[in-house]
C-alpha cells in the first residue's frame, strides 16, 4: 500500500477503505508518513468530503491511535458529555454534579482553555488543592465512590488527533465536517464511555457561527457515535451571548456553585437541567425524559446535586470548604467597573469580544504554554436584553494589574452595542438530535 496511491484515490472522489486510512492513521503518527502527504489528503478529504462509512472508520482508528481507557471495572452505563466551546460555558461543573446525584457514572476527561474558551480543568484547579492529573486506578475509584470524576486528558490520548490538528491550522484545512467530527468524536471513544452527550454551540461564541453548520456538525457526530455503538444524543444550544453572569475560572467555579444551590442565572440553570436530564436519561437512570427533568429537578431542590460536587472536589484533594463559603476565593486585586456608555438596552454582547476580554485579564490563554491568572475575568452586572442608565456598571473586571484592566475594557466595550428597543432574545435551545 502507498500513500500516493491513496491521496490519488480520494482526489477523484473515491472512498477510503478502512485498511487505507489504518495504514495512513498508523502511518502518520508514527512519523512514517511525512506531513506534506498528509496535508494533500486533508486537502482532498476538505474538498472531496468523506462518507458516513468513511468518517466513521476515521475516527476509529484515531482513536486507537494512543491510550483507551477501559471503564468496565465502572459498574452501570457511563455517560461522558461534550460541549464545542463557548464562553463563560461552566455546565460540566453543574450537570455533572446534577446527573451523578441522580444515578448516573461520569467519568470524564476535560481539556484546558485556549483562545476565547475556557476549559473546565483550568477551572477546577482554581479549587486549592484539586488535582486533575489522577492515576488511572485511583481516577476509576473515585467514579466508584461519588460517581463523578473529572480529570485532564491522558497525554497519549488520541496522538494522531493532535498531530492532525496541528497540521490543519497551518494548512487552512480546519473547517472540514468530518475532519472536526472525527477530531471530537475520536477523544470521546477513547475515554470509554458507553454514551455520549454533545452541546453543540451556534453564535458568536462559537465555532459554528449558523444553525445550518451546527447541525450539519451535530449530526455527523450523532451518525459516528451510532455507528461505533455509542448512544449518541446532540443539543444544538446557542452561544451569542455570554452563558451566566461569570467569566473566569475561580469566577465561573462560584457561579456553578450558586446554581447547584437553586439560584444563579436563570438562563444558564435551565440549559443545565436540561443537559442533565439528557445524561441521567442516557444512563437510563430514568426512562423517560420528563421523569428524567424531574429528578435532576430534585437532585439541585434537595442538596444532593451540590454536595455531589463538594464529595468530588474533596476525593480530587481539592478544599470544599472553598464551595460552601465562596468567599474565599481570592480574586484579582485590580477590579475595575465598566459603565452604560448610553442610556438603553444592550443590543449585542458579542460572546467571543467578550471571552477575548477575559483572555486580556489574564483568565484564558492566548497559546498553549500562556500562564493563567484563576482570580482573573468578568461579572455581568447586565447581559444582552437587559436596560441600563447611563453611567450604571454592567460589568466589573478583575485583573492582577491596571494594564490588564484597561486593555479588557476596551476589548469588552467592543462587544456591546446599545439601543432604544429591547432586543428579541432567541431561544437557548434549538435542537435535539438523535439517530
Amino acid at each position: 500500500m502507498r500513500m500516493y496511491d491513496i491521496i490519488h484515490k480520494k482526489r477523484e472522489g473515491g472512498e477510503l477503505t478502512q485498511e487505507e486510512l489504518a495504514f495512513f492513521v498508523q502511518g502518520y503518527t508514527a512519523g512514517e508518513i511525512p506531513d506534506y502527504q498528509a496535508s494533500a489528503l486533508m486537502m482532498a478529504v476538505f474538498f472531496r468530503g468523506m462518507t458516513r462509512r468513511e468518517t466513521a472508520a476515521l475516527t476509529l482508528e484515531m482513536a486507537r491511535s494512543g491510550d483507551t481507557v477501559d471503564l468496565s471495572s465502572i459498574p452501570g452505563i457511563k455517560v461522558d458529555k461534550h460541549s464545542t466551546g463557548g464562553v463563560g460555558d461552566k455546565t460540566s461543573l453543574i450537570l455533572g454534579p446534577i446527573a451523578a446525584a441522580c444515578g448516573a457514572k461520569i467519568a470524564k476527561m476535560s481539556g484546558r482553555g485556549l483562545g476565547h474558551t475556557g476549559g473546565t480543568v483550568d477551572k477546577l484547579e482554581s479549587i486549592p488543592g484539586l488535582r486533575t492529573d489522577i492515576p488511572r486506578d485511583e481516577f476509576f475509584e473515585i467514579v466508584n465512590r461519588t460517581g463523578l470524576s473529572i480529570i485532564g486528558q491522558s497525554g497519549n490520548l488520541c496522538p494522531a488527533d493532535k498531530k492532525l490538528y496541528a497540521l490543519r491550522d497551518v494548512t487552512a484545512t480546519v473547517e472540514s465536517l468530518p475532519l472536526i467530527a472525527s477530531s471530537i468524536m475520536s477523544k470521546k471513544i477513547a475515554a470509554g464511555a458507553d454514551a455520549i452527550l454533545l452541546d453543540v454551540k451556534v453564535g458568536s461564541g462559537a465555532f459554528m457561527k449558523t444553525l445550518e453548520d451546527s447541525r450539519a456538525l451535530a449530526q455527523e457526530m450523532v451518525r459516528i457515535g451510532a455507528g461505533v455503538g455509542r448512544k449518541t444524543v446532540a443539543l444544538i444550544t446557542d452561544m451569542d451571548m455570554p452563558l451566566g453572569r461569570n467569566i473566569g475560572n475561580a469566577l465561573e467555579v462560584m457561579e456553578s456553585c450558586e446554581v447547584l444551590q437553586g439560584g444563579g442565572d436563570k438562563r444558564l440553570r435551565s440549559l443545565c437541567m436540561e443537559l442533565a436530564a439528557n445524561m441521567i436519561y442516557l444512563a437510563e437512570q430514568a426512562p423517560t425524559m420528563e421523569e428524567a427533568r424531574e429528578k435532576a429537578a430534585q437532585a439541585v431542590a434537595s442538596g444532593t446535586a451540590f454536595e455531589k460536587l463538594c464529595q468530588m472536589v474533596q476525593a480530587q484533594g481539592g478544599d470544599a470548604s472553598y464551595l460552601r463559603e465562596q468567599e474565599k476565593f481570592r480574586l484579582s486585586p485590580v477590579c475595575r467597573e465598566v459603565r452604560m456608555p448610553e442610556s438603553g438596552f444592550l443590543t449585542r454582547l458579542n460572546a467571543e469580544e467578550c471571552g477575548l476580554a477575559a483572555v486580556e485579564l489574564g483568565a484564558g490563554r492566548e497559546t498553549k504554554e500562556s500562564a493563567i491568572d484563576p482570580g482573573a475575568g468578568i461579572v455581568l452586572m447586565k447581559n444582552k436584553g437587559d436596560y441600563a442608565e447611563a453611567g450604571e456598571c454592567i460589568a466589573r473586571l478583575y485583573a492582577d494589574n491596571e494594564e490588564k484592566c484597561a486593555r479588557g475594557a476596551e476589548r469588552f466595550l467592543n462587544a456591546l452595542s446599545v439601543g432604544p428597543e429591547k432586543p428579541e432574545i432567541g431561544p437557548l435551545l434549538l435542537e435535539r438530535i438523535e439517530e
